[in-house]
């Protein structure tokens, strides 16, 4: 095999992976999706829920330093306190 014909199989294979991936991607999405219209259904504030998705995966202290500056501009805004 030539090294341009290794070459192009390499090539293949990634884009082969990276498309495989993406489907998977696809279906996860949908799960999700229907995670969250399932809990709309049952009345839950989806907006929230992802907000909280979001906050979760945040180490806490990047967590409360988010929070102290929400805070702050809420303050600052006259909306809170």
């Amino acid at each position: 095999m030539t090294k341009a014909g290794f070459a192009a199989d390499q090539l293949r294979s990634f884009i082969e992976r990276v498309e495989r991936l993406e489907e998977e991607k696809a279906a996860l999405t949908a799960d999700i999706r229907e995670v969250y219209s399932e809990a709309k259904g049952q009345g839950f504030d989806t907006k929230i829920m992802r907000q909280v998705v979001r906050m979760r995966r945040l180490d806490t202290a990047d967590r409360q330093e988010q929070e102290a500056v929400l805070d702050l501009y809420l303050t600052a805004l006259g909306m809170r306190g």
